[in-house]
């Protein structure tokens, strides 16, 4: 069995089992569930070596179960606290949370948990990440904008909150929905974005972290409880971003911007799927930042070619988007449309209000954006300045290689 293979099943099903095991033995033992599941992943990586079950998922989960009970037998605690899953009403019942209805449900009530009001707001989104899709720390470092140490900290803490607190395994109703949902809805685009522009060294581009979460997006529009305008706009934001996955690099393997993507590529049924969920959201007057990136999306895919994209048009989102959530990647991509428009005294004033801590991470977003802009002034040498601190600080191979051919043409104007 190939690495890639486990790694696909590992992010498509972690989620699953530990959410299903969850239910199953309580929050209470979450630190031994998730250890039962990775270690479940690890016996895969031996045992299918040779030949892959014809049930993946189904091995997968009843290994981690058995595995759970192996451990919980070591301790010897079993009889304190296990249901007698082998025989009787026990036995249906934990069968039947096996169904696919009921994985949905459980991974519905861990993304809800994982979000609940007495884990710091910092705390549930890397906890989150780590337990719903199974990130590992440095993905939700690079997803967070945040160091390795930090995160860290905070799953120390979140799962010591849910230790030291009575948090129930469910969904939440009424007014607590509603607060809840927003956290969960920041995550499942934490968990897109990374899948869009991973800061994986060697991989732009992770389609399967934009599958996850368009589908836990997609699950949340199955229960009548969470299915909000919020959610279908971010839905339709997902569905659009995702349309140009293919194109954003070439047959090389090089980075390409908007303006090089070849737009005949595009993949027009995510599109149609996009506008769909977004004439839903757009059914009630009041608009989410989901509403507004949503529309800066389609304005780009409602233009055949770069040369007639409507900046005016996404500047205006981008003011309306900072105005409800700050943001300094807002005000950084607002200078970005401002150059495309040629206001360069407003692109100045832009990047005026930022500065690269801002971004931690992807500080050579900020130096790349302000090399831009001295190039477009004609100020070529302090361009060159800022593109090499751009390229001191990126991780991402590809994207290396994107800032270091604009290096290049930055050089050839000066000679």
């Amino acid at each position: 069995m190939e690495t890639k293979l486990i790694d696909h099943l590992f992010r498509h099903h972690s989620g699953k089992m530990v959410s299903v095991l969850t239910r199953i033995f309580g929050l209470k033992y979450l630190n031994i569930i998730e250890d039962a599941v990775q270690d479940t992943f690890i016996k895969a990586s031996l045992s299918w070596r040779n030949k892959q079950p014809e049930n993946p998922e189904a091995w997968l989960i009843k290994a981690a179960k058995n595995r759970v009970i192996d451990i919980f037998r070591k301790l010897k605690t079993e009889q304190n606290y296990l249901p007698n899953i082998n025989q009787g009403t026990d036995s249906i019942a934990i069968n039947d949370l096996f169904l696919d209805t009921e994985i949905e449900d459980a991974q519905l009530r861990m993304i809800f948990t994982a979000c609940h009001p007495k884990l710091d707001p910092r705390d549930r989104i890397s906890f989150a990440l780590k337990t719903v899709s199974g990130f590992n720390i440095k993905e939700i470092a690079s997803a967070l904008l945040t160091k390795d140490e930090t995160v860290k900290k905070r799953l120390f803490r979140a799962r010591k909150a849910i230790q030291n607190s009575d948090i129930k395994f469910k969904i939440p109703q009424g007014k607590s929905l509603k607060i809840r949902l927003e956290s969960v809805m920041e995550v499942l685009y934490l968990i897109f974005n990374e899948g869009f522009h991973s800061n994986k060294k060697e991989k732009l581009v992770r389609k399967e972290l934009c599958g996850e979460a368009i589908r836990l997006t997609q699950m949340l529009l199955k229960n009548k409880l969470t299915r909000t305008p919020d959610v279908y706009a971010l839905c339709a934001l997902m569905c659009f971003h995702a349309s140009r996955l293919e194109t954003k690099t070439n047959s090389a393997n090089e980075l390409l911007d908007l303006k090089t993507q070849d737009r005949s590529k595009w993949y027009f049924p995510l599109i149609k799927l996009g506008n769909t969920m977004m004439n839903k959201a757009v059914e009630y007057s009041e608009f989410s930042c989901y509403h507004y990136e949503a529309a800066i999306a389609a304005e780009h895919l409602r233009v055949s070619r770069f040369e007639d994209t409507n900046w005016e048009k996404i500047h205006y989102w981008y003011q309306c988007l900072n105005i409800i959530q700050p943001s300094p990647i807002h005000v950084l991509t607002m200078a970005v449309v401002c150059m495309q428009k040629k206001d360069y005294d407003l692109a100045k004033n832009h990047l005026r209000n930022i500065k690269p801590k801002d971004f931690e991470q992807r500080a050579y977003l900020f130096y790349a954006t302000k090399s831009d802009y001295y190039a477009n002034i004609n100020e070529i040498n302090k361009a060159i300045k800022y593109i090499d601190l751009a390229l001191d600080t990126v991780t991402n191979t590809l994207e290396k290689q994107y800032l270091t051919k604009k290096r290049i043409g930055l050089l050839n104007k000066t000679w």
